[in-house]
């Protein structure tokens, strides 16, 4: 079984495009996507990018695909080591590069400034890796 984090890029994506997961993967993410999600979609809610009917929709997609969230000590630990070490202003890029790094096989992103900063950190793979099996 291959084990994947996921930003909330690619949640958003996955939401839009009614995409289910083969069982052969495991999606993971760390607490902090469930705010993450609510708050953009409520920004694109207020900003007329879409209707509230339309981020409901998107939230149930998510919350459906069975992705495995954490947020522990030994998480936020290393999230804190993460975000120092690459000198980030705060720990929430930090905390999917840390559950990267201690539980999945690779880190999915569409930020290719994300992608690039943790290049020798962890394993990243592309979106089409999860339509798969």
């Amino acid at each position: 079984m291959a084990k994947y984090v996921i930003t909330p890029d690619v949640a958003l994506r996955l939401a839009r495009d009614g995409a289910a997961i083969p069982g052969e993967h495991q999606l993971l993410a760390p607490t902090l996507l469930r705010s993450q999600l609510l708050t953009q979609l409520y920004r694109a809610v207020r900003q007329g990018e879409m209707t509230k009917k339309d981020a409901d929709r998107q939230l149930d997609h998510v919350r459906a695909l069975r992705i495995r969230l954490l947020g522990d000590r030994v998480l936020q630990s290393t999230a804190w080591r993460v975000a120092d070490t690459l000198g980030w202003p705060d720990t929430l890029d930090a905390e999917y590069v840390a559950l990267t790094q201690l539980q999945a096989d690779a880190l999915i992103t569409f930020d290719a400034e994300l992608a690039d900063a943790v290049k020798g950190l962890v394993v990243t793979a592309p979106f089409e890796v999860l339509s798969s099996p």
